[in-house]
């Protein structure tokens, strides 16, 4: 028998056990007999279970084993209730907080998980209606929770949602908390084994509470204790003007309080995107990286001569900016710019006001641009790096509140994530809208634009570029690429590219700086220039990301490109 009729026999065989059990509703079974006759269809949702990674589930919604739905998220949640039962501490009150986004489900999979809670007798927080991740994150710690669950997909496509798991600390787990909680999953071989509470039975047994306000102004407290400048603001004659657009997510109400708490009133939202939408009908996809969710934005800040305009994705854990630049053109600002901006301003002022901490410290990914370590050295602060993804953000975070070795001052990462203040363990978009604009509203008061401001960035720190390429490669035969590509760099690495020698490799599968293991090559080259390869983590993708910094944009930008076409001609030629 081959591999290939090893799978389909395997997807049949879920398939009909999922018709067959009796813990499986009969309006999921309806939808399972509609694709009987469909042999690809049937085998593309049961091949395999949807897997719980480092940062827990995400999958297309629908019925089948390779889905999300009421059942993998219960099993899934299991799961982190034997982490939590055994993870607890002292005297501890076994706990977790659940927030959900406005995605299809969202609302049913976050019951379903506070169900599966109670049921073995976790209490499990839910929140009212949907809220942001950040808020999440702040809540685990503000309520002293054991863990934390945020239904979402973040800004993938409408047909998306996921499931994220958060520690203690209020941070995701990270990859050894990850694997205990995936090895209890991978011990349920049935549905019997999910223990659930009905509703009524966990809110009689106080296991199941409703929270909403009360945490959501301690939020919006602990965001405006973030900043700088409010009473200048609040004083200005000429009021910054600002465009909003929360793409339909969770952003609209949190972001809008924020900028009205530190005196940016003149805020416009776009009316077409403020509503929770789970088709995200507006965009091609809600994601604030992309000028084209910005459109409607766009024709909003013609209209009005916006200062700035600010997005967030549906779960409001990340932020775009688009500003006007010298040529008057719209321009969103990448991650890397956006936290240059921001770290700039936040120094710049703490220095004024004497309030640098004496061992500040900035924490950003090896993957961030190094601009904001050179900003960060500038004003005498250390820069940290940590491996992608923000929880190892979070984790440092959570070891220098431990150990007092070092003031956290800002974190950031090249994907538009941001996290100014120790309130969260999670990039936050609400409060970097609320800092950015703030910026913008000080440089405003000294005629200044933020482009106006990088590009100051650019004069004295030297201009850094930055550039993401990806390849996406699927399948059992796009996994074997990408590890071949991944092998071929490892073993057999070029010793110059562009007539420039490469004076360093970092292999990071080696467990580098301390950092954990995980399957990435940086490579610095002698003129400061870097680049990384590095398999997604979510997708079928390999990412190489490329630096370089020149004095001027113009030769930055040649060195860039040069770079980037030598560096992804080796990875299109190098597939085994």
């Amino acid at each position: 028998m081959s591999s290939n009729q090893g799978l389909e026999t395997k997807a049949i065989n879920n398939y009909q056990f999922w018709l067959q059990d009796p813990f499986i509703n009969d309006e999921t079974k309806e939808e399972l007999q509609g694709i009987k006759n469909d042999p690809k269809e049937i085998e593309d949702r049961f091949y395999k279970d949807l897997e719980f990674g480092t940062g827990g589930l995400r999958g297309v919604i629908g019925a089948g084993t390779n889905r999300m739905n009421i059942y993998t998220v219960g099993k899934a949640t299991q799961g982190l209730a034997q982490y939590i039962l055994e993870s607890q501490k002292p005297n501890q009150e076994k706990s977790a907080v659940i927030a959900y986004d406005s995605r299809h489900q969202s609302p049913e999979f976050a019951l379903e998980a506070a169900l599966v809670l109670a049921g073995n007798g976790i209490k499990a927080y839910l929140y009212e209606s949907l809220r942001t991740t950040p808020e999440l994150s702040f809540a685990v710690r503000e309520l002293n929770a054991t863990a934390g669950i945020v239904i979402t997909a973040s800004h993938n496509p409408p047909e998306y949602n996921g499931f994220k798991a958060y520690g203690s600390d209020g941070g995701q787990l990270v990859p050894d908390d990850a694997k205990k909680v995936i090895q209890h999953i991978r011990l349920i071989d049935s549905l019997n084994q999910v223990k659930k509470a009905s509703k009524e039975e966990a809110e009689k047994d106080q296991l199941l509470v409703s929270i909403g306000k009360e945490i959501d102004d301690k939020f919006i407290k602990a965001i405006t204790s973030v900043s700088l400048n409010s009473e200048t603001i609040k004083q200005m004659a000429d009021p910054l003007k600002v465009v909003f657009t929360p793409l339909h997510g969770t952003g609209n109400i949190p972001v809008r309080e924020a900028l009205k708490e530190i005196g940016i009133d003149e805020v416009h939202v776009v009316k077409e995107q403020e509503l929770p939408d789970p088709n995200f009908s507006t965009v091609k996809s809600p994601n604030p990286e992309e000028k084209d969710a910005f459109a409607l934005a766009i024709a909003k800040a013609d209209e009005i001569q916006a200062d700035i305009m600010v997005g967030t994705d549906p779960d409001c854990d990340r932020m775009g900016a688009v500003v006007k630049n010298t040529q008057g053109a719209y321009e969103v600002l990448t991650g890397n710019q956006a936290g240059a901006i921001m770290l700039e301003y936040l120094l710049s002022n703490l220095k004024e006001q004497g309030n640098i901490p004496a061992n500040g410290v900035l924490i950003k990914t090896i993957v961030t641009s190094e601009l904001g370590a050179k900003i960060a050295g500038s004003y005498g602060l250390k820069t940290l790096n940590t491996l992608t993804g923000f929880k190892y953000i979070g984790e440092k975070m959570s070891q220098f509140e431990k150990t007092g070795e070092a003031t956290y001052v800002f974190g950031y990462e090249e994907s538009y994530g941001y996290l100014a203040g120790t309130h969260a363990r999670d990039k936050d978009a609400v409060v970097a809208s609320m800092l950015i604009c703030e910026a913008a509203a000080y440089y405003k008061s000294k005629g200044k634009t933020l482009y106006d401001v990088l590009l100051e960035i650019y004069e004295k720190q030297g201009t850094f570029l930055e550039v993401l390429h990806s390849r996406t490669l699927k399948g059992k035969a796009g996994m074997e690429q990408i590890g071949s590509i991944m092998n071929g760099w490892r073993t057999n690495p070029p010793e110059e590219l562009i007539s420039t020698s490469i004076t360093e490799v970092l292999d990071y599968e080696k467990g580098l700086d301390g950092l954990p293991k995980e399957n990435v090559l940086k490579y610095k080259l002698a003129d400061g220039s870097w680049f990384c390869l590095r398999p997604s983590g979510t997708e079928p993708k390999i990412k190489i990301y490329v630096g370089v910094n020149r004095q001027s944009k113009e030769e930055a930008q040649t060195i860039l490109d040069q770079l980037s076409a030598a560096i992804m001609n080796k990875v299109d030629g190098n597939k085994g």
